[in-house]
């Protein structure tokens, strides 16, 4: 929670550090074209010659003589309000279509290398036509409130109407009828690609340090889970083999204690059953240290197989027919095999080992008779061995787990169902080692399907192989 605390924090600090970064170089370009607008204005006023608004103030004069009669003649207020606004827009549209100042600086930028590409505004900020008496057509609250001087030009102009433009400067159009103050805005139509150019640095390492401070933290958090799943793994497995441990020595401690008894050391039979039960727990005993062992052994050194042609199918009825006649009794097992005679290669030890590990769980997670149905066959040169059971079934979260060394797919009491959690972990190993896998297909309450897969030679490679030899 901490960790992803100080990733939510370094995720907004960024973000005002990146939001702020852009804001200064908003108001840097703006500052940096307005010097760049006075330089070409102050320049085109070292040229006398140069007027951008002659055809601007011959239209608008000619204008405000024909209007001034007709301003004179309006009685009706509505009718004057109307006239007004007409004589408004006439001014706006004369002076954003015939001045001559958009096309000036387009031509200056474009000589220092600048950013051409602006779109140009012009918006009144009062307008009087003048006669005899003055006609006020329009005045915003602005201009209403400080008059503009030749020092508010050259010093602080704020943009007062978009943040997007530009503000260049502010100017006044005085004639023989009318009397207008005007600003000139430029804005730039990729004014935001401009300034994330510029912050194209400072974006990149924001957005690369939170990629890494994440990816680290992802990579802690994984190894963290990692390692919490496999201490829970170690912990299970140390109950569990205490457990498993603890049931053989009890017994052979519990025999060797009736050995004592008087009675029984005259009763020969007693003695011999003793004697059985104590040879039985001792195996299991030995067979339980030997898989421990065997585990240690698989993981310091490489996995190795003996193999040896075999004929499959009669394998497998010995495997079967020795599991029935063992723990396998209870069981009800049908098979059904169409090998079509062939004989792979496969250690015949480890192999026995991984199927008789399926019929054990087969019989050991059944809550009612166990009735298992073995079905083997040849695809695609693989051998398919299918085991179906109808036991207690393993939940979607356990199949991901299942073949993991020591993992036990929880059922409740852990002591309900012996084991050490290595079964299907054999299984796994034993298949991959043979250059096959292990499918397993299960619904809790439905029983299990455990599919084998193992590749084979065909007989051509075989004998191919046999002659290299």
């Amino acid at each position: 929670m901490l960790g992803i605390f100080a990733i939510i924090v370094l995720i907004t600090a960024q973000f005002f550090i990146i939001r702020e970064v852009w804001n200064q170089k908003d108001e840097m370009l703006s500052l940096r074209y307005r010097s760049y607008s006075q330089d070409a204005i102050g320049s085109m006023r070292m040229r006398r010659s140069v007027d951008v608004y002659d055809t601007v103030r011959f239209i608008l004069d000619n204008y405000s003589e024909v209007v001034i009669n007709e301003l004179a003649s309006i009685t009706d207020s509505l009718e004057l309000e109307n006239k007004k606004q007409e004589i408004f827009d006439f001014f706006s549209y004369t002076l954003n279509t015939e001045q001559d100042l958009s096309v000036y600086l387009s031509d200056y930028f474009r000589r220092q290398g600048y950013e051409d590409n602006f779109k140009h505004r012009i918006e009144i900020n009062s307008l009087d036509i003048i006669d005899r008496d003055t006609v006020h057509i329009f005045q915003d609250e602005f201009f209403r409130t400080q008059r503009l001087s030749e020092n508010s030009q050259s010093s602080s102009l704020q943009d007062k109407k978009s943040k997007s433009s530009i503000l260049v400067y502010r100017y006044a159009l005085m004639d023989n009828y009318y009397a207008l103050f005007f600003e000139y805005y430029i804005d730039f139509s990729d004014k935001q690609k401009m300034i994330l150019r510029e912050t194209s640095a400072s974006l990149a390492t924001s957005i690369i340090s939170i990629l890494i401070v994440m990816t680290i933290f992802l990579f802690t958090y994984r190894n963290l889970m990692q390692e919490k799943r496999l201490s829970n793994l170690k912990t299970d497995f140390i109950n569990n083999m205490t457990h498993e441990l603890k049931t053989p020595l009890a017994t052979i401690t519990v025999a060797g204690k009736t050995l004592e008894i008087e009675k029984i050391r005259k009763d020969d039979s007693k003695i011999v059953e003793t004697a059985r039960l104590i040879g039985k727990q001792s195996v299991h005993l030995n067979q339980l240290i030997n898989m421990i062992l065997e585990i240690s052994m698989w993981e310091r050194t490489q996995f190795e197989l003996s193999k040896k042609q075999v004929d499959i199918e009669s394998l497998m009825h010995d495997i079967v027919d020795c599991f029935k006649n063992g723990s396998g009794d209870t069981a009800a097992v049908t098979q059904t095999y169409d090998f079509k005679g062939i004989k792979p290669e496969i250690d015949t030890v480890y192999f026995t080992t991984m199927i008789n590990n399926l019929l054990s769980n087969s019989v050991k997670y059944c809550e009612k008779d166990p009735v298992i149905k073995i079905e083997g066959y040849v695809e695609d040169n693989n051998i398919i061995i299918r085991l179906t059971d109808n036991g207690i079934g393993i939940s979607r979260n356990d199949q991901k787990h299942v073949f993991d060394k020591f993992y036990r797919a929880s059922s409740g009491n852990i002591h309900k169902y012996k084991g050490l959690g290595l079964g299907l972990y054999y299984v796994k190993k034993i298949a991959t080692a043979h250059g096959g896998d292990v499918i397993l297909s299960s619904k809790p309450g439905k029983g299990s399907i455990f599919t084998i897969i193992i590749p084979y030679k065909n007989q051509t490679e075989y004998e191919s192989s046999s002659s290299r030899r």
